[in-house]
């Protein structure tokens, strides 16, 4: 309780809260009755070797679990940097999915509903991740600067990227036809439009457009950023995109 509630005092994002509980609860049920706090740094270790070697976790689960743990001993029960020094997998290099120009062109002009076709040009003309689109709102628009505003970004840092002229034409015959009143996308009764939908979204485009190659919406960011690259727009880009 003491670590959920540091967890939301400090603001911490729902996906994280919800992850840092799964992940400890891990812990909490293996333990039974014993308590977390006698644990020491060498069963600790322990317990993460067994995570990888029977629970098969990967590189990203053993770093939300050491992550959680730190956390609760560190945060929660205001502890000494007591695990410190478990030694963190390496995370692998992974080259991110690009998709072809041709491919993308293809897959917007397939994509018949406007509501759903702005959501995917946002996505590649903007760069923006799907949890940016979702909590965009009408006034983040700004037509007279040709820019969209994103408050409290990844890292809670606002952010301001360039507006696509084509993308403002198209946000504007939406706005005509769907009345959003808050919200740029909205649901049935109004409220946000839900990260699901979106990926959804760009899965049935996918289908559309005949594109095979694997990867959620999140594809659409890699691609604006590598293909601005390509148009020699220059290496900061890629970087503002890694963060």
């Amino acid at each position: 309780e003491n670590m959920l509630k540091e967890l939301v005092l400090k603001q911490y994002s729902v996906n994280t809260l919800k992850l840092y509980r799964v992940e400890f609860a891990v812990l909490l049920v293996l333990l039974g009755t014993r308590s977390v706090d006698d644990l020491t740094e060498e069963q600790i270790r322990a317990y993460l070797l067994w995570l990888i070697e029977k629970r098969k976790y990967g590189e990203s689960q053993i770093h939300t679990a050491v992550n959680a743990i730190k956390f609760y001993f560190e945060q929660g029960m205001k502890g000494e940097r007591k695990v410190y020094e478990i030694p963190r997998p390496i995370k692998p290099l992974l080259l991110p999915r690009v998709h072809a120009k041709s491919k993308l062109i293809e897959l917007i002009q397939k994509t018949a509903n406007l509501k759903h076709r702005c959501i995917l040009m946002l996505a590649y003309s903007a760069g923006l991740r799907v949890s940016e689109i979702v909590h965009l709102e009408i006034a983040d628009i700004d037509s007279g600067r040709m820019t969209i505003f994103l408050k409290r970004a990844k890292g809670k840092k606002d952010r301001v990227v360039a507006l696509s002229p084509v993308l403002l034409e198209n946000l504007r015959s939406y706005y005509k036809m769907y009345q959003p009143r808050k919200y740029l996308f909205e649901g049935a009764i109004g409220e946000m439009y839900s990260i699901r939908s979106v990926q959804q979204v760009f899965s049935e485009a996918k289908d559309r457009a005949g594109i095979k190659m694997k990867g959620g919406i999140h594809t659409l960011r890699h691609s604006y950023a590598t293909h601005l690259l390509d148009a020699g727009v220059g290496r900061q880009v890629r970087k503002s995109f890694e963060r």
